[in-house]
């Protein structure tokens, strides 16, 4: 199978579905899915895509819960000119 966007070789493998909607975040671990080689594109089956849909509308009791820092990139002080800064 090849990567619907850069034509490259896929694998398969599980990975973390970031959820993240109207201010609703999630992780849902051990994903299956088509992951592309050269640029990291994710692939689901439509009986995956259903599924993740399913979770995303339940309130289930999660598997475990982290904590995350939150940044604010335009609170930072970065301008364009320093982003391109060599250090």
């Amino acid at each position: 199978m090849k990567c619907i966007f850069c034509g490259s070789k896929v694998e398969s493998r599980n990975v973390t579905f970031v959820y993240d909607y109207d201010d609703d975040y999630f992780f849902i671990e051990n994903v299956p899915a088509e992951v592309c080689e050269q640029c990291g594109e994710k692939t689901y089956s439509p009986t995956v895509a259903d599924e993740l849909i399913r979770l995303a509308k339940k309130k289930l009791k999660p598997a475990k819960t982290v904590q995350v820092p939150v940044f604010d990139y335009a609170l930072q002080g970065v301008t364009d000119e320093s982003a391109l800064a060599i250090a």
